[in-house]
């Protein structure tokens, strides 16, 4: 009894550690840790000038993002819709007539009747119908720092912002290209008009958790699972 028991918790144990090799491990994010902002470092001579190259001085500058570790805000206005319909319609008939053979130079009859006159008929008809459709939205608003400006100009952004409330956990990361023409002077841009985006928005914590299939759900869901 006692060795029974031992191969049905191996089985278990097998199956369990089965299951937990198809869950595809969550890919590590883009570090969204704010950037720091690039600190210059002045010659230790004076010449005396007001205003020199290194401390990189704007009269007529606004206060928009232009340099590493500025904050951003970006205004997330996502929506998509998508549709998609296919209809498939093919018919084929075909009929063939043959004529009684003659023997001897006379047709085959019996009782009168012609007994070796064939006729074949065969037909075909398929019809095929699909439809697909999807619609997402997403709206908010995130504050990004720049973590890099590329020869263009272009500024490299990313985020992100943690809400942790009870036993629950939800965050936000941002990440994309900017231009800064399309920066406004209110020191936002439309996330419609960010290159490369990438959202991610999650959740952690109890309601995330019981919101999850198992992993043993998950074998038995799988691809693996024959049946």
């Amino acid at each position: 009894m006692i060795k029974v028991v031992n191969i049905l918790l191996v089985i278990l144990g097998t199956s369990f550690i089965s299951a937990c090799s198809l869950v595809k491990k969550k890919e590590e994010p883009e570090t969204f840790k704010p950037a720091a902002p690039v600190v210059i470092k002045l010659p230790k001579d004076d010449n005396g000038a007001i205003y020199r190259p290194e401390m990189n001085v704007g009269l007529f500058d606004d206060n928009n993002a232009r340099n590493i570790g500025d904050i951003l805000t970006i205004v997330l206005n996502e929506s998509t819709n998508a549709s998609s319909t296919a209809n498939t319609s093919a018919t084929k008939d075909q009929k063939v007539d043959l004529p009684s053979p003659k023997l001897a130079g006379d047709k085959v009859t019996k009782d009168g009747k012609e007994i070796l006159n064939n006729e074949l008929e065969a037909g075909r008809e398929f019809n095929g119908q699909g439809t697909s459709a999807q619609n997402s939205s997403f709206s908010g608003v995130i504050s990004v720092t720049v973590a890099r400006v590329l020869p263009n100009l272009n500024l490299v952004v990313r985020g992100e912002k943690l809400v942790r409330l009870n036993q629950a956990e939800e965050f936000i990361r941002f990440s994309g290209i900017i231009r800064p023409q399309d920066i406004k002077p209110d020191n936002t841009v439309e996330s419609n008009r960010v290159a490369n985006v990438h959202v991610m928005y999650a959740g952690d914590g109890t309601i995330s958790a019981a919101n999850s299939m198992g992993a043993l759900g998950r074998f038995f869901q799988g691809k693996s699972w024959p049946y």
